[in-house]
């Protein structure tokens, strides 16, 4: 999985300066992202709302086991109202390629995965923090900690792979990924 800024209408410095930045991410990148896309891929999942666990090979080199993305379809479901949603297999990519970053000791707890409409409509209720189009209702978002490692490395790594949205919730211990444009917050 290699992630890389869209180039689209811009001038000649723009671009260059695109280029550049580009280079510079899949360097940084590359050793992790080359772990993720040629051994096979494998994730350890707790879900803190349920007390479930899941430790699944979700992937080989070049392609996904459709049996193991419908069981973490199932493990990422929306706990509140029991529906079940596609997760992109990218934003899989991204756990793994950040677990291998971390030598793979550690479990990704979850806070929320998929999202209803109406779970979405409700947590924005009563927050002003959830957002209204929440990539978390197309199953391209995961809210997660990871065993045994600082949020603020966890978010620090998650940023070096510019493969999407990246927010930091400290005072609430976790770190929002996505699968959308990139940035962060």
């Amino acid at each position: 999985m290699v992630c890389i800024r869209k180039v689209s209408s811009m001038n000649r410095r723009q671009f260059m300066s695109a280029v550049a930045f580009n280079a510079a991410a899949l360097a940084l990148a590359a050793p992790v992202l080359a772990l993720a896309t040629q051994a096979p891929r494998s994730l350890s999942f707790y879900h803190t709302h349920t007390g479930e666990k899941l430790d699944i090979q979700y992937g080989e080199v070049g392609q996904y086991d459709t049996k193991a993305l419908a069981e973490i379809d199932q493990f990422l479901k929306d706990f509140r109202t029991g529906e079940v949603h596609p997760i992109d297999p990218h934003l899989l990519d991204q756990l793994a390629s950040i677990g291998d970053n971390f030598g793979n000791q550690g479990t990704f707890e979850v806070i929320s995965g998929f999202r209803s409409p109406k779970t979405n409509q409700q947590l924005r209720s009563n927050s002003s923090k959830v957002a209204k189009r929440s990539l978390h209702m197309k199953g391209q978002a995961i809210d997660v900690r990871l065993t045994g490692v600082r949020i603020k490395k966890l978010q620090q790594c998650a940023l070096q792979l510019q493969c999407g949205g990246v927010g930091y919730y400290p005072k609430s211990n976790f770190i929002h990924l996505d699968t959308g444009r990139v940035r962060y917050w």
